[in-house]
């Protein structure tokens, strides 16, 4: 098992190889682009631990990578411009060393 130091030191996508997935058809999150457009901070983009929020600028817009979610609930606390609900039963993700 690795240490603390050494998960510091993973890439996302290390980081994200340690969860299984049972991928879902569609979207679990939804955004009111209303809000979203004139949003100052976009906080969803650095308060995600899996950067499921990205915002792209050449659409003005953010896109939303929902096959990264960790289901951590992070975004609906501090966004009030995401619809956030949990995947159905047997999708998601499963910690695999737990």
């Amino acid at each position: 098992m690795a240490t603390a130091e050494e998960n510091n030191q993973l890439s996302l996508d290390d980081r994200l190889f340690t969860v299984r997935r049972k991928p879902l058809k569609t979207s679990h999150i939804s955004l009111d682009e209303h809000l979203c457009k004139e949003c100052l901070n976009r906080i969803c983009t650095y308060i995600c631990p899996a950067e499921v929020y990205v915002w792209d600028g050449a659409k003005n817009e953010i896109e939303v990578k929902y096959e990264n979610c960790l289901e951590c609930g992070a975004c609906r606390v501090a966004c009030e411009a995401i619809e956030w609900t949990n995947p159905p039963w047997g999708t998601g993700i499963a910690y695999k060393n737990s």
